[in-house]
């Protein structure tokens, strides 16, 4: 049952390393597609530091504190990382990271940004569940050739969010890119009108990515993308475990949790001002 599978520190450590390696893959893409990016990714003290861009929402550190708690030394280390390069130092942190972590922020002048929730699901207990709209939808995996296709299908998904539009084709394509990434297209009458991604590392299926055209939306584009994810991940990579990250209280959450996914925890996203 999925009660087994307790929203522990265990539990954390296994999703933020999944959400960790999977942006690492997306870094790595990056600096191999477009070298003069300066993309690059460190590991110090268990957490995985990246820089993706100035502007990037990759941009961070994930698991700061969960693995092991950094020493003065070492977060100073992790933050020259960002400062060198010109970029905001930022740091997504568990709740269920080590106590000691919150007060070294602050006393470091750190303050607290945003949140975001984080979901999970056994997929022992997934089932599929009838969409008359989604039975309409065909979904497959986009293979090399029909990449751009993806790419630019996800993008135009994301057109509305403007702090981000601008970089949204060339993170699509970076994505497309990302070893281990699986691709998945959604088609209505024959044309593009969705795009989501999914990443696996050991045994964790991670949810990221999904986004449907305006002209496609409300006809069962997203159900579709999710029940041809939960079937690959549990059947074709045998993974035990979903995630997702939303904003709090957000529809993609409500659309999660309706799918069966329960909050795990939810994250701050710690920033030090310039």
């Amino acid at each position: 049952m999925a009660s087994e599978i307790l929203a522990d520190r265990s539990l954390s450590c296994r999703l933020e390393r999944a959400e960790g390696l999977t942006n690492a893959g997306f870094v790595d893409a990056h600096a191999q597609l477009t070298p003069e990016s300066g993309a690059k990714w460190i590991s110090v003290a268990g957490a995985l530091a990246m820089f993706d861009g100035v502007e990037s929402p990759l941009t961070q550190t994930f698991g700061l504190g969960l693995f092991q708690m950094p020493t003065e030394q070492e977060l100073t280390e992790i933050e020259n990382f960002f400062k060198q390069r010109g970029a905001p130092v930022l740091h997504e942190v568990s709740p269920l990271a080590d106590k000691a972590i919150v007060a070294m922020l602050v006393e470091r002048g750190y303050r607290p940004l945003e949140m975001s929730t984080v979901l999970y699901l056994s997929l022992r207990d997934w089932t599929a569940r009838r969409d008359e709209r989604a039975g309409k939808v065909n979904v497959r995996i986009a293979e090399k050739e029909a990449a751009e296709t993806w790419a630019r299908t996800s993008a135009e998904g994301w057109s509305e969010y403007q702090e981000f539009a601008h970089l949204m084709l060339e993170m699509s394509r970076v994505v497309a890119a990302a070893k281990g990434n699986v691709l998945f297209l959604a088609e209505l009458n024959g044309q593009a009108a969705g795009a989501a991604g999914l990443s696996i590392h050991e045994g964790v299926a991670l949810f990221a990515g999904a986004s449907t055209i305006p002209a496609s939306r409300r006809q069962g584009v997203q159900r579709a993308l999710l029940e041809a994810r939960f079937r690959y991940a549990r059947e074709a990579a045998g993974c035990d475990l979903a995630m997702m990250c939303t904003a709090p209280g957000s529809s993609s959450q409500r659309n999660a949790e309706r799918q069966g996914f329960r909050v795990a925890y939810t994250r701050t996203k710690w920033t030090l001002p310039a």
